[in-house]
């Protein structure tokens, strides 16, 4: 074996510029594959980790305005939701929701502690709120049904919130008293968020708000939990009754698709789902195509190789070398450039992707009623080294098996003769 690879340094050496250009597309095929793939991550795991903080099986449901006439009124009508809108789902669809909740919310309020103030929006909410939202209790308690029931002043600021309020005078939070437009409420929680839109409501119980601001019994929107509808088609039949219901009770067309606007957040998983699949299968394709342009050039060198060693070929077998000896030493001579320069190729990609990580690791969108994660961590992972490693030896292997059974099939006495 150490005299294959001393034959084989000796033939690289003799052909630097020819096996260094060879060698660089292998390279420079595999630096885009782990790319590639470091960036097709980056998307799928931004998608994974928006999937987590929520609950999926969910769809949200906001206000809208009619575009088309109906029942005798005109279009341009705004449909505002409102309680009833809060136990219908349930009585109509009692085997696809699982729990319903709404929010309703008062923009622009003063919040303040002392000398301390805040301006922040005020969200009354049902206790199953931390259920549906990306909200995650970090101290205290959340709001209950006895707060809900009693229309209690009590309220859970953000953990930012709590920062700008009560950290200048080092007072705990919890159990203290502040002030928002003049009505003064007790805080009973923190909670915080992994997004980065701002979004630092402070909640209060949803009946109390309704009364104190005079809201009525209008919502600002509301969220199901569902069960039963495992296929975006099923989900898609689902919006079509549950628009059908919500146009009989507010009198609007239920093909008017402005009328209320619905998220369906298990839809979009799946669909999510699928587009990552098929992310991950386009990114393979990609970088393997632009790896075999490689892999060619690796070949067509060893056709080449093979030509310019005949007569040294036809000796060996003349001499007795048996054909498996001759096919070895090409493919391993084959395999030897492909996985060295293939490995270059795969620690420079590793680089570009570690690099990718610290510029654009965490990056997020905010719509200004959400954010989302867009790009997260777009590095590989062993198995995707191992993979590549794999493609790499594949890869090498096939570059070498056609010019090797050439060289095997060169007759001793044609061999001689050739110059």
């Amino acid at each position: 074996m150490i005299d294959i690879f001393q034959e084989i340094y000796g033939t690289l050496k003799r052909n630097k510029m020819r096996t260094f250009l060879t060698g660089f597309a292998v390279a420079w095929g595999i630096f885009m594959l782990i790319v590639l793939l470091g960036a097709g991550n980056g998307l799928i795991h931004a998608f994974e980790k928006t999937a987590s903080e929520r609950n999926m099986n969910s769809i949200k449901i906001y206000p809208g305005w009619t575009t088309k006439a109906y029942d005798g009124l005109k279009e341009g009508r705004y449909v505002q939701l409102d309680n009833k809108d809060v136990a219908t789902p349930e009585e109509f669809f009692p085997n696809n929701v699982t729990k319903t909740v709404a929010t309703v919310r008062q923009s622009s309020v003063d919040v303040s502690f002392g000398e301390e103030y805040t301006n922040i929006r005020l969200a009354g909410v049902y206790p199953g709120h931390t259920e549906v939202e990306d909200m995650k209790l970090y101290k205290g308690r959340f709001i209950n049904d006895i707060d809900i029931r009693e229309r209690r002043k009590v309220v859970v600021l953000h953990k930012k919130t709590a920062e700008i309020l009560f950290d200048k005078t080092h007072t705990e939070p919890i159990g203290q008293h502040v002030k928002a437009a003049n009505v003064v409420y007790q805080v009973v929680g923190l909670y915080d968020n992994d997004n980065n839109s701002g979004d630092n409501d402070a909640v209060i119980p949803f009946t109390t708000l309704q009364l104190i601001y005079n809201k009525g019994d209008k919502l600002s929107n509301l969220v199901m939990t569902t069960k039963n509808l495992p296929s975006i088609e099923a989900n898609e039949e689902f919006e079509r009754q549950y628009k059908k219901m919500m146009g009989a009770q507010h009198r609007f067309d239920p093909t008017d698709d402005s009328a209320i606007w619905i998220w369906n957040r298990f839809t979009n998983y799946l669909q999510s789902l699928t587009a990552s699949t098929i992310l991950r299968v386009a990114i393979w394709i990609i970088g393997i195509f632009t790896l075999l342009s490689g892999i060619v050039g690796v070949s067509n060198i060893m056709l080449i190789t093979v030509k310019e060693r005949t007569h040294e070929f036809g000796i060996r077998k003349a001499i007795g070398a048996k054909p498996i000896s001759i096919l070895w030493l090409i493919i391993v001579e084959s395999v030897a450039i492909t996985t060295a320069f293939g490995y270059f190729g795969l620690v420079a990609g590793i680089g570009a992707c570690e690099w990718m990580d610290s510029l654009f690791g965490n990056q997020t969108v905010d719509n200004g009623a959400w954010s989302e994660t867009i790009f997260l961590n777009p590095t590989v992972d062993m198995g995707i080294a191992i993979q590549a490693t794999v493609t790499l030896i594949v890869a090498g292997t096939l570059a070498g098996l056609f010019p090797a059974l050439k060289a095997t099939r060169i007759r001793p006495i044609e061999a001689l003769r050739s110059d």
